[in-house]
């Protein structure tokens, strides 16, 4: 599965957004997650499967529970097909930068 593919669905991009501000237990993220989305801790745990094993997080284990963290890496893929695109956008901050360093002189 691609990284995109991986990040396309819902649960899997909520998923993330909760393990990228610190890691949670898997108990954690099946509640937040059954609230939202109303699916099952089976189905929940197959999206988390999933996030293991196309590197986007990681599991510890600890005791009986399993917590889980982001992982950078997986990102490389979205990254490296987002550099292609970034000199789109770069140049356009650029200029706004310019126009708005323009506007704070010409106030004075």
């Amino acid at each position: 599965m691609n990284a995109f593919d991986v990040l396309s669905d819902p649960v899997r991009r909520r998923t993330l957004e909760l393990i990228s501000q610190k890691e949670h237990a898997s108990g954690e993220i099946v509640k937040v997650v059954e609230a939202e989305f109303g699916i099952s801790q089976s189905a929940v745990s197959q999206h988390l499967r999933i996030l293991r094993d196309t590197g986007f997080a990681n599991v510890r284990k600890d005791g009986a529970k399993r917590c889980y963290e982001i992982n950078p890496a997986g990102f490389a893929d979205v990254d490296a097909w987002l550099e292609q695109l970034r000199h789109f956008w770069t140049s356009k901050m650029d200029a706004l930068a310019k126009e708005v360093e323009r506007g704070k002189r010409s106030d004075k």
